[in-house]
């Protein structure tokens, strides 16, 4: 199979990627992702901090499997010299590509002038990638809004200062920092992206099902689709199904799949707790999710996790046979 595009010297075959989210985008969901279609493979984010002191957590949070490449390490930071000496550090590890967070929102970060703080100095962004790519043998890429707000929707100017400073990739949240996750993403700006660099961009924001990738595909021309809170609980997403489209034995499955995957890697009793916000993503749009949902997230052991969602699932096709 032809790649869909290149990262650099490296090929990508599909153009459906996992966002990079805290506390959903590891090591046994994105496996889940990368068999059922997700074509890049991208670390929760990393802080430049936790390298440098080499926090136990932030260490975790690099591990990977082979059969997930390519995989990106997704660093966050605001200091150019220590975000530098971070990723020297970590390249070592083996990433295919680094990739530096200027799009999240969260006020203690963004606040402090990392993630999408670093969109209110374009000329420091150009710095931070200027020193990176002439350091690092990796592809380095970048993730960023339209901007701090809406007086300063500054994305084509940071989009031309990261290609022009060797960003291999840019993917393009249509949204401000402002507005967080709220409001509708713009998806005429990351077209605007997508038309003023020669270099891959990916889409993000407001895809939630598959119209909606074909869509994005169509009205802004990127190279690649990239998929945040649409595919929790619902990894077919990348197989291009719609939740509608997946049986309830399908479902029931794939959780005790996923399940076992986090018991595997975080241990039982860590591994239930992690998993159950999991569990509610999976049953939204069964009937009575409502009901189901707070008794799923005191769940203490894998028995109980599965024992209530089958139980629950038998209930409906009673009801429904009746």
């Amino acid at each position: 199979m032809n790649p869909s595009f290149f990262v650099r010297d490296i090929p990508i075959h599909g153009e459906l990627i996992l966002s990079p989210m805290a506390g959903f985008s590891d090591i046994p969901f994105r496996l889940i992702c990368k068999e059922y279609g997700m074509a890049m493979s991208y670390t929760e984010v990393i802080s430049m901090d936790g390298v440098l002191w080499k926090n136990k957590k932030t260490c975790k949070l690099l591990e990977f499997r082979q059969k997930e490449r390519p995989v990106i390490f997704q660093i966050l930071g605001n200091d150019e010299d220590k975000i530098v000496e971070a990723c020297r550090m970590i390249e070592p590890l083996g990433p295919d590509i680094i990739d530096v967070n200027m799009g999240c929102s969260v006020s203690d970060i963004a606040g402090k002038g990392a993630g999408a703080g670093l969109l209110k100095n374009p000329v420091k962004i150009g710095r931070i990638f200027h020193k990176l790519t002439r350091t690092l043998r990796v592809p380095i890429t970048g993730k960023i809004r339209l901007g701090w707000d809406e007086k300063s929707r500054n994305y084509l100017e940071v989009a031309r200062i990261l290609e022009d400073n060797g960003a291999s990739l840019i993917a393009v949240h249509g949204r401000t920092r402002s507005q967080f996750f709220y409001g509708k993403a713009d998806w005429n700006a990351i077209a605007e992206v997508k038309q003023t660099v020669k270099i891959p961009v990916i889409g993000n924001g407001d895809v939630r099902c598959v119209a909606d990738i074909e869509r994005m595909k169509r009205d802004t021309g990127c190279d690649g689709v990239m998929i945040g809170r649409a595919a929790i609980g619902h990894p077919w997403i990348f197989q291009r199904k719609d939740r509608d489209q997946i049986t309830a034995t399908d479902k029931i499955v794939l959780i005790q799949r996923h399940l076992s995957l986090m018991l595997e890697y975080y241990g039982q009793d860590i591994g239930v707790i992690l998993f159950r916000k999991h569990a509610t993503k999976y049953i939204m749009g069964m009937p009575n999710a409502s009901e189901l949902r707070p008794r799923l997230v005191t769940c203490n052991s894998p028995e109980e996790i599965i024992d209530l969602i089958t139980s629950h699932y038998n209930c409906i096709k009673k009801h429904v046979a009746a």
